[in-house]
């Protein structure tokens, strides 16, 4: 009778950019890889067809994690289908669309990770992962300047991260690691979401993980 994937892990905001990036890089035999998307069905698609080439094993999962309906529905549907979730990795932002009113759309991305995180952690067994993608210029934000134009989109991810922060104890009751992979924005794409990646594999992940900008950590 054959088993089923090892690992499952569902990676929010997968259709483009860091996303996609650490989807293809999860590409395993033992590990099936959800691929969450907001719009662009046809980018997802391209993405699960992408692991699956790979040797890997994919599906798509449309929600809009800052909708608390669509993130309930594809929480159940991951619980229907799998049964478990190994690895929730944190990757799409809600409310950071051009022009939102700052103060909501902080109050919407803490809200949309922490509820994706609360209903995620029921289902993971010990050993589980949560991992928040981010970056320098959000993990530090106030404490450092910000590209001209970025404090909004900064302010709001570091809410995410803060409402995640706040969380450890119930994670720790279940077992669950939570790590935060801090990138710096001009890197390249495939170191950051290397690092995603394999703290979302890797048997002893830290809790923080920075990627590249060794001048702008110096400085932190």
């Amino acid at each position: 009778m054959p088993h089923g994937p090892a690992r499952i892990i569902l990676v929010t905001g997968a259709s483009r950019g860091i996303g996609a990036e650490v989807a293809r890089q999860l590409a395993s035999a033992d590990t099936h890889v959800i691929v969450n998307y907001r719009v662009k069905s046809q980018r997802a698609e391209a993405i699960a067809a992408a692991i699956r080439s790979a040797g890997g094993q994919a599906s798509t999962l449309a929600a809009d994690i800052s909708d608390e309906a669509a993130a309930a529905a594809m929480m159940d549907s991951i619980a229907a289908r799998f049964g478990r979730l190994d690895a929730l990795i944190l990757n799409a932002s809600g409310g950071l669309q051009l022009g939102a009113d700052p103060g909501y759309a902080m109050r919407l991305n803490r809200d949309a990770q922490r509820r994706l995180a609360l209903l995620a952690t029921p289902l993971m067994p010990a050993g589980g992962r949560i991992v928040f993608a981010t970056s320098h210029q959000s993990h530090f934000f106030p404490h450092k300047a910000v590209p001209k134009g970025y404090s909004a989109v900064a302010a709001s991810k570091r809410a995410g991260e803060t409402a995640l922060y706040a969380m450890r104890s119930e994670f720790d009751r279940a077992g669950v690691r939570l790590t935060v992979v801090s990138g710096d924005l001009v890197d390249g794409a495939a170191s950051v979401a290397a690092a995603i990646a394999n703290a979302a594999t890797t048997p002893n992940p830290s809790g923080i993980v920075y990627v590249g900008g060794a001048d702008y950590l110096m400085t932190a």
